[in-house]
């Protein structure tokens, strides 16, 4: 799947304009991290894990500082975290994570992005139970098998380590994420491609013709939605 992961991320971060949206969507995330606990990513584990990821899809520093430094200040910004579930084209599922400082906006922007593409927005649990919350590691890199018996040393219980397309993917368990990052960077991986909380399907489906064209619409609208954070579905692109 490590394709997957970087046809993902070249396809958010193709465009000029794509980039200030992402670099916008990491703002807000690390403020709302920083917020909610200390300012100071030592400190702060979730803070450091959006960090992390910022820094695979290339966010400034002066981006990431600017937003913890707004937390540091008097703002008293609220943003709620959501989730909304969903089907798209012939029964594909579809998970949408946003921050909002405004749920009634969220919502409608949701619910048409959904309908406006032949899919139409559900309710909760109606199809998060099809899929498993999992942290994704990517590296440049062969040595999955090497990897898979120093986190093991480690004491940490990961899901799978996989060569692919050139890098080492590992998968582990969602709550292991900061050790599964302080062991990787313990053991020489200085960058990541990929470093992201991911709900994965247990099961993929495969589109075709009108209901892919109609689905890749419906994603593109929801990634396009400022309050939006990340959209995960079991569509095999």
């Amino acid at each position: 799947m490590g394709r997957k992961w970087e046809n993902i991320k070249e396809k958010k971060a193709g465009k000029d304009s794509a980039n200030s949206k992402i670099y916008a969507k990491f703002g807000v995330e690390l403020y709302v991290a920083a917020k909610q606990g200390e300012p100071d990513p030592a400190l702060n584990q979730k803070l450091q894990s959006v960090i992390d990821r910022a820094k695979t899809y290339n966010v400034p520093k002066h981006i990431i500082d600017r937003a913890i430094e707004k937390a540091k200040g008097a703002g008293d910004e609220t943003y709620s975290e959501l989730r909304y579930e969903g089907f798209g084209p012939n029964g594909s599922m579809v998970i949408v994570d946003a921050l909002t400082n405004n749920v009634n906006r969220t919502a409608s922007d949701v619910r048409a992005a959904y309908g406006k593409n032949g899919g139409n927005m559900g309710v909760s649990g109606a199809v998060a139970y099809m899929f498993e919350n999992t942290a994704v590691f990517a590296y440049e890199g062969d040595n999955a098998d090497e990897m898979f018996e120093t986190l093991l040393e480690a004491d940490i219980e990961v899901r799978d380590v996989l060569n692919e397309a050139g890098q080492v993917i590992i998968y582990a368990e969602p709550e292991d994420f900061s050790n599964v990052r302080d062991a990787l960077k313990a053991n020489g991986v200085e960058e990541f491609t990929v470093a992201e909380l991911e709900m994965i399907a247990q099961n993929e489906v495969e589109l075709e013709g009108d209901d892919l064209e109609n689905f890749e619409k419906m994603i593109d609208a929801l990634d396009d939605l400022e309050d939006v954070q990340k959209v995960h579905h079991n569509v095999s692109l």
